[in-house]
């Protein structure tokens, strides 16, 4: 492939990077110059796509672009490590909330229960899911650059197009419990994990969807993810 070739393919799968850089930072408190920073890295990640694809296997580009790109971007996030210790120790507190209803209740606790819990109003409660959304909601959702590389692409291409996304980022042993917990989720809160991780909308077009704010939507995907964190604990 020579330059031009290479220039005209990054142009045209620039709106994937854009897409991609989008999506892992919509939570993060990050200003415009970083959020392009991030763009910069997920080029760089799309240019390694295009030099090491392998037509041959039995994958489309845009499917190994996205992995490579997502990869590079979530390496940026981990080295700068944007969360600030504050809002870390205030997510701590909710993800055990969360773990000691579950256990005590053997169900997703709603929101009453759980600021009753922490002896606060519906109204802090809130407030407090909106402080924590810029943490990462999920460590198995980290994908390596090269898991596509070392992961049958049959699956991965199952999974993308038919499962849901989480399932790429738990053992195989823990898949099935996940999938058990996602269903018993509530209605609302299971319909934003199915539109954001597997349909890929956007929290505004989500909102748009149910008719609720955007801030709403956030809070329900904190909530389900906070579940699914609570669950893999155990």
């Amino acid at each position: 492939m020579n330059k031009k070739e290479r220039d005209a393919l990054i142009m045209k799968y620039a709106p994937l990077v854009k897409n991609v850089v989008g999506r892992l930072t919509f939570r993060l408190p990050i200003d415009a110059g970083d959020r392009e920073g991030l763009v910069n890295v997920g080029i760089i990640g799309l240019m390694e796509a295009l030099e090491k694809f392998d037509s041959t296997r039995n994958v489309q580009f845009e499917t190994y672009a996205r992995f490579r790109i997502r990869g590079a971007v979530l390496d940026e996030l981990r080295l700068r490590d944007w969360v600030p210790r504050s809002v870390r120790h205030k997510d701590g507190k909710l993800e055990k909330a969360f773990h000691a209803l579950q256990k005590t209740l053997g169900r997703p606790p709603n929101e009453e229960e759980v600021a009753n819990y922490l002896g606060i109003t519906l109204e802090q409660y809130f407030k407090l899911l909106d402080e924590t959304k810029g943490i990462p909601l999920i460590s198995q959702e980290d994908l390596t650059p090269d898991y596509i590389e070392t992961h049958g692409v049959s699956e991965v291409l199952q999974t993308v197009e038919h499962g849901n996304p989480l399932d790429l980022f738990v053992h195989k042993e823990f898949q099935q419990r996940i999938k058990q917990v996602i269903d018993a989720l509530p209605p609302k809160q299971k319909l934003v994990i199915s539109l954001y991780y597997h349909d890929e909308m956007t929290m505004k077009e989500i909102a748009m969807i149910l008719d609720l704010t955007e801030s709403r939507v956030c809070q329900l995907h904190t909530q389900a993810i906070l579940h699914l964190r609570s669950t893999m604990k155990e």
